[in-house]
C-alpha cells in the first residue's frame, strides 16, 4: 500500500524537522553548545520547552504538504507532531 509509504516519509520528516528546530534554537539563542544546553535543560526541566520550540518547523512541513496536495505525507507530519506533544507531556509529569 503507498498510503503506507507516504504516511512514513511525512513521519521522518515530522521528526527531522523538530530535531533541526531544537538544534536551530540552541544554535541561535543559547550561549553554551549543544550538549551543554541539553544538560542545562534536563538539570532544570525544560525539555519539554526545548521541544516544543523544536516542533514549530513541523508546522511549515505539515502545510508545505497539505500545499502540495501530499495529504498522507501531512497526516505523517501530524503524528510526529503529536508523538511529539506526549513527550512533552512525558517531561512535564515526570
Amino acid at each position: 500500500m503507498n498510503h503506507k509509504k507516504e504516511i512514513g516519509i511525512g513521519f521522518a520528516v515530522g521528526i527531522i524537522a523538530n530535531t533541526l528546530g531544537v538544534l536551530l534554537y540552541i544554535l541561535l539563542f543559547s550561549d553554551m553548545g549543544i550538549v551543554e544546553t541539553y544538560q542545562a535543560a534536563v538539570q532544570e526541566n525544560h525539555v519539554g520547552s526545548l521541544l516544543a520550540l523544536g516542533a514549530i518547523l513541523n508546522l511549515v512541513a505539515f502545510f508545505g504538504f497539505l500545499r502540495l496536495r501530499r495529504d498522507y505525507r501531512a497526516r505523517g507530519v501530524l503524528m510526529a507532531t503529536v508523538l511529539t506533544a506526549l513527550l512533552i507531556l512525558y517531561y512535564k509529569i515526570f
